[in-house]
């Protein structure tokens, strides 16, 4: 959509910037959906864990993790010519959960990624938006080797709402990823408006 400038040409509007979070525990696969749907190469801050994380970050069913997210991942969608999505991967361990309530504020939504290998790592997450009020959905994340749950157990192990949307995804995927997004979205319009759930 173009607008008319002073001297009647026209000139192209300026998209809109959604910002969305990508969070969950240690491993869930936040850095990996960021670089799958990006359509730039994603800001990545994946660092060589090192030893000084030893005794830190929780390793159990994760043990061939060598990187984690020192601060942030960030990636760019072009949805079209109005709307941009900003992608922004938050990092997993508590001792950098300092930094969540800076990387939501504006947020849209959230994307909270659960590994059911570790489900217990994206109840943080969980909480940090219930209790901030940001709608947002849970993305189960199907590693290889992974125990299969239903969505229904899942639901109920982390203890969210029917009204919560709770779906499978594979985030090395970007189709898989992007029907993640699309649901986020989705969730929010019927948040703000109530008519289209019915």
């Amino acid at each position: 959509m173009a607008s008319a400038d002073s001297d009647g040409g026209a000139r192209p509007s300026i998209p809109t910037a959604v910002k969305i979070l990508i969070a969950g525990g240690f491993g869930a696969g936040k850095t990996t959906m960021v670089g799958s749907v990006s359509e730039i190469t994603p800001l990545s801050t994946e660092e060589v864990m090192t030893e000084a994380s030893m005794g830190v970050d929780d390793l159990g069913g994760v043990e061939d993790k060598t990187t984690t997210t020192v601060a942030l991942d960030f990636g760019r969608i072009t949805v079209n010519e109005r709307v941009v999505l900003y992608l922004f991967g938050t990092p997993g361990q508590g001792r950098f959960w300092f930094m969540w309530d800076e990387l939501a504020d504006g947020a849209l939504g959230a994307v909270v990624l659960a590994d059911t290998r570790r489900l217990d790592t994206c109840f943080p997450s969980v909480d940090f938006f219930e209790n901030r009020d940001v709608p947002f959905v849970v993305a189960v994340n199907q590693f290889d080797g992974a125990y299969p749950h239903t969505l229904e157990a899942v639901r109920n192990a982390i203890d969210v709402g029917e009204e919560v949307p709770v779906m499978m995804t594979d985030a090395r995927d970007r189709d898989s990823s992007k029907r993640v997004l699309l649901a986020l979205v989705d969730h929010v319009m019927r948040r703000r408006s109530p008519a289209l759930s019915g």
